[in-house]
């Protein structure tokens, strides 16, 4: 039998190559001698991550379109092409039987190639919010998997699959208790904070955590705290009995079981995540993405009762009164949790596979 042969493009932040790698890996799992190439951005994390993980992949020379003014937008249109053109010639050697996008500045371009050689493509969508690109590679797409209702708002009502987000085989199949993750991670056996700022790190909830230390401490908390890599020189001297600072976690399974509370971003993939966990969440959107998207998904997991939320500009005002909320009330943290746990799709990885193989090219 012909092995089936994947492209998937995904990248640029943790919240698209996770997603992405979790599909190949269920895509193997399936059958083994399934061959998958990734492509990628050049200078991208994925360039690094993908192939630790065991994966080839091929980059582009593709960024996006900076929303300030600025020189490098000049070169985009070039980009875009050289990108195309590379992507066509990539697509036109490995001949797959399907090609799949996760977001990130390579998908556009690996997608739109696919469609011109009249290969059958899916776009996994994470956000609640769609972005332009993937609105443009909708109308040639043959399948669209997303994580929220109400997404006929941008993509065609017929091609849409409501399957979730993919997760991480890691966080479905190793759930510990909380006091054995709290004894690995060489934790006391109490109230536990988990912050984290995507797979980048975030300078605005770090400088946040760093004014707050004193009193969080005061709060009988210990910290498992994840700055990110460019942020982890600053905060490094920060670490104490009660704060294990880490530049970056590779086993996040460990630390969301040890997490009582957590404070995170609202990239798709991570509230995803943190459903299947189910945690007290304090979600602080990024406003520094497209569309605003990290606001809108956390605002659908408040407006269920399944977290709480703070902007970044009233941090000041009501950070320590929520943080209070949470430490002290027990209720609120259940409801919390179980309200979280009850949005996780443990089952997306499994239903976006079903969906390749259903529009793939005979093999």
């Amino acid at each position: 039998m012909k092995q089936p042969k994947y492209i998937i493009s995904g990248g640029g932040t943790g919240g698209h190559i996770f997603p992405a790698v979790a599909i190949a890996d269920a895509l193997k799992q399936e059958n083994p001698e399934t061959s998958i190439l990734f492509i990628g951005a050049k200078g991208k994390m994925e360039m690094e991550k993908i192939p630790q993980l065991g994966y080839n992949i091929k980059g582009l020379w593709i960024s996006g379109i900076q929303r300030k003014i600025d020189l490098s937008n000049l070169l985009f249109p070039l980009k875009l092409i050289v990108s195309l053109i590379k992507a066509v010639f990539i697509i036109i050697k490995f001949k797959p039987n399907a090609v799949i996008g996760t977001g990130g500045f390579a998908s556009a371009p690996t997608l739109k190639a696919a469609q011109w050689l009249g290969y059958p493509t899916l776009i996994q969508e994470q956000n609640s919010y769609a972005g332009v690109t993937n609105k443009w590679l909708s109308a040639k797409a043959k399948s669209i998997c997303v994580a929220y209702p109400n997404m006929e708002r941008y993509f065609p009502k017929q091609k849409l699959k409501f399957t979730g987000n993919p997760i991480r085989n890691s966080l479905l199949a190793n759930q510990l208790n909380s006091s054995e993750a709290k004894e690995k991670l060489h934790l006391e056996q109490k109230l536990t904070l988990f912050v984290v700022g995507g797979s980048l790190g975030s300078q605005r909830i770090n400088q946040l955590i760093n004014s707050n230390l004193e009193w969080l401490i005061s709060e009988d908390l210990q910290l498992i705290w994840q700055t990110g890599k460019i942020y982890y020189q600053t905060y490094q001297s920060k670490q104490s009995k009660s704060v294990k600072v880490k530049q970056f976690i590779e086993d996040m399974n460990l630390a969301y079981s040890a997490a009582d509370i957590i404070i995170s971003r609202a990239g798709a993939g991570t509230v995803s995540e943190l459903a299947t966990v189910g945690k007290p969440v304090l979600f602080i959107p990024s406003p520094n993405v497209a569309e605003n998207h990290q606001f809108k998904n956390a605002q659908s997991i408040c407006d269920q009762n399944a977290g709480v939320m703070i902007e970044e500009q009233n941090l000041e005002a009501e950070f320590q009164d929520l943080m209070s909320q949470l430490i002290t009330d027990q209720n609120l943290k259940v409801k919390l949790a179980n309200n979280l746990k009850n949005l996780a799709k443990p089952e997306a990885t499994q239903h976006i596979v079903d969906e390749v193989k259903r529009i793939q090219k005979p093999l």
